[in-house]
């Protein structure tokens, strides 16, 4: 793995940040950043299998996390990215991992974050007619 870190940090530069706890190894960058990141990771490092996409909803930001996998080398990592509420809007992995596309669109659906490029960004889990993201701390529950 300390390989893998050598190389991306070669490869980013002070793009990134890279902190550790005991299950992960994280590395946070802006959202411009994310798409020559996690191509490397995944084309150059092997890292396969994204496991889980998911966000978390700040009063200032949204923040979307990826935990991806190299199955073949047991290695895992953590990629974090950060927006501001006002732009809630990332690039699409989808054509990286498959199976980010459903992700992506809960992401879309529950949080309200738009992802560039994606193949079929509409909603997955809530009625097209229904209005609001619920997941978003700022959702009026009504009733």
């Amino acid at each position: 793995m300390s390989q893998i870190l050598q190389d991306i940090q070669t490869f980013m530069g002070d793009k990134i940040e890279v902190s550790q706890d005991k299950h992960y190894t994280c590395i946070s960058t802006g959202a411009d950043n994310l798409p020559a990141l996690l191509g490397r990771l995944k084309e150059i490092h092997g890292f396969n299998y994204l496991a889980n996409l998911t966000a978390v909803d700040y009063p200032d930001r949204f923040e979307i996390i990826y935990h991806l996998h190299s199955i073949p080398a047991n290695h895992k990592i953590m990629v974090k990215s950060s927006v501001s509420r006002e732009e809630a809007q990332f690039p699409s992995t989808a054509y990286l991992w498959p199976g980010a596309d459903w992700q992506e669109r809960e992401l879309f659906d529950l949080m309200g974050i738009k992802f560039q490029n994606h193949p079929n960004l509409i909603r997955i889990l809530l009625p097209d007619d229904f209005e609001g993201h619920p997941l978003r701390k700022d959702f009026k529950v009504k009733g």
